[in-house]
């Protein structure tokens, strides 16, 4: 069985996130073609994120580290250290209030 140290991870994800245009890195921890199950670790640098985007299906965000706003059209959830997110079967985008990091956990196909 394979274990991660997710703060080391977030630390390093967050220095590659800081380095990039987009302001963002990730890491798929678990999950392939095999598994329907996908768990990733996203870093956003603070004002970065995703833009509004399709719902992958029934999904969550575990804010591991900062302050994070997931939106649909009609509404916002402001998320920070500790809290789980459902993410809505909707249109929705992420934007970081300040350097963070979420695991995105997505139940596909």
């Amino acid at each position: 069985m394979d274990a991660t140290r997710l703060p080391e991870l977030v630390d390093r994800l967050l220095t590659t996130a800081h380095a990039a245009r987009s302001g963002r890195a990730a890491h798929t921890l678990y999950g392939s073609a095999d598994h329907r199950l996908r768990q990733t670790v996203i870093a956003l640098v603070a004002g970065h994120g995703l833009t509004d985007h399709e719902s992958p299906g029934e999904s969550s965000l575990q804010v591991l580290r900062g302050h994070v706003t997931l939106s649909t059209k009609d509404a916002q959830w402001e998320g920070v250290d500790g809290d789980l997110l459902a993410i809505p079967p909707e249109r929705h985008g992420l934007t970081a209030q300040q350097d963070s990091a979420v695991l995105l956990t997505v139940i596909t196909g």
